[in-house]
């Protein structure tokens, strides 16, 4: 059965609301948590077809031209982002070839063409073959693809590079930089966004759940289309009644699978700063630099600026997800009900900021691309580059296996329960249920977006 203003769940906290059309500029946020649920956007699918099918060119220029040239004596050495993951294997160095060429290469220009794949029948009015494996593919690709990662790795390789030789931008570093601004804009194009795209088109269905007292209400993390579960085991996995994806009322051993990841990063961590991640070969002699090596180098060469980045970014970073998701595990794990809130935008920022550990792996790769001059320079990935790619896989990993719903689990119902500061409620919508047993009235939050 169609409704006219169907439910939406926030997955941070499990509330359940109606979602109503915004205005310009307004955002709907969570009144128990704070998370945003949904945003306004003017566009429609055939504006976003026109920002993918963009954004898919720029991908293919990018990735065709040089990011940077390099001259010493009179040589040129050039390189592209392929150019350098191919080096880094011919070094011997695959497993940060095959990471770095994911991340940067694979899986964006995978994640453009599936969007073109699900955009263009939606700007016809027709539903996409394969809609929800397509989309439920879309949203798993999303936190690994790093192309701003990587152009931040350019401008500390340039940086590094500065005091060697003579190093310029080339037109791959232009576009790269173009391509990040359209995926950051793409970024806001959900899967569930798609899907209510399709319910706008009436190519899809959203139904209304009647829960009974033995089920509570979950929504699909791919469609949104929230359903009535069995409250009897919340970590059974059922299959949403619209797209057929996996879903259930909360993560199958999340505490287990967090911990465990946990403690692989940090077994990992430190190898990643004690083995050099980069070895540098030249007339001068030979050196291995670890990352606060090369913190500490930039800082001496009088980039304070650049040098501040990698340590935020190398060091502060990966030992803020792990101390933050270690913190987050064993306050669900005891029971805490103590700053449910502030507890939700930390795992927020972990989530966000999961991706740009990944710079120091890329400015390896990148110099070790461009200094390739035999009998003067040569520059090679280290040992530490691999452990420091694992630690990032591995935290980003354990931040997709926490369910932060857990920790509200005990909290009290309510629109009182999490008092946003500021803003205005729009229509509440009493459900059954929602997220636990029994009834819950919960108020969306509208306010403009600053």
């Amino acid at each position: 059965m169609a409704s006219e203003h169907p439910l939406i769940s926030c997955e941070n906290c499990g509330s359940v609301y109606r979602r109503q059309e915004l205005g310009q500029g307004e955002v709907a946020s969570c009144g128990r948590c704070g998370t945003v649920l949904w945003r306004y956007s003017g566009l429609q699918p055939s504006g976003w077809l026109a920002l993918a099918l963009a954004a898919l060119i720029t991908f293919i220029i990018a990735n065709a031209y040089p990011v940077a040239i390099m001259r010493v004596q009179g040589m040129v050495q050039s390189a592209s982002l392929p150019d350098a993951v191919f080096v880094t294997w011919e070094q011997g160095h695959e497993v940060v070839a095959v990471m770095t060429g994911l991340a940067g290469v694979v899986l964006p220009l995978l994640q453009l063409v599936l969007l073109l794949w699900v955009l263009y029948p939606l700007s016809m009015g027709a539903r996409p073959r394969a809609f929800g494996f397509t989309t439920r593919l879309l949203g798993m690709l999303a936190p690994w693809s790093m192309v701003p990662v990587f152009v931040l790795g350019v401008l500390v390789a340039v940086v590094k590079l500065a005091g060697m030789a003579s190093v310029t931008p080339g037109l791959g570093m232009l576009g790269f930089a173009l391509l990040t601004v359209l995926l950051t804009m793409l970024g806001r194009l959900s899967a569930q966004s798609l899907w209510h795209y399709a319910e706008r088109a009436g190519v899809v269905e959203s139904h209304t759940p009647r829960p009974t007292a033995d089920e509570a209400l979950a929504g699909c993390h791919v469609c949104g289309q929230v359903q009535a579960l069995p409250v009897a085991d919340a970590e059974h996995v059922h299959h949403c009644l619209r797209c057929e994806n996996p879903v259930h009322l909360r993560k199958p051993d999340h505490l287990a699978r967090t911990w465990a990841l946990l403690i692989a990063a940090v077994i990992l961590y430190i190898p990643a700063n004690v083995l050099p991640v980069m070895n540098i070969d030249s007339l001068l002699g030979d050196s291995a630099h670890t990352i606060l090596g090369g913190v500490i180098e930039l800082w001496q060469t009088g980039s304070w600026d650049i040098a501040l980045i990698v340590f935020v970014a190398s060091v502060m970073v990966p030992l803020t997800k792990l101390l933050a998701l270690g913190v987050l595990a064993w306050q669900v794990q005891r029971g805490s009900r103590n700053s449910l809130v502030q507890r939700t935008r930390l795992y927020g920022m972990v989530e966000f900021i999961g991706q740009w550990s990944m710079l120091d792996v890329f400015v390896v790769i990148l110099l070790a691309a461009l200094a390739q001059f035999q009998g003067l320079m040569t520059i090679s990935a280290g040992p530490g580059a691999g452990a420091f790619g694992m630690v990032v896989i591995l935290t980003m990993l354990a931040a997709m296996s926490f369910d932060p719903r857990r920790g509200w689990d005990r909290a009290p119902r309510g629109p009182g329960a999490a008092p946003v500061a500021g803003s205005a409620p729009a229509q509440a919508v009493q459900v059954t249920g929602s997220g636990s047993r029994g009834p819950a009235v919960d108020h969306a939050i509208r306010k403009q977006e600053e």
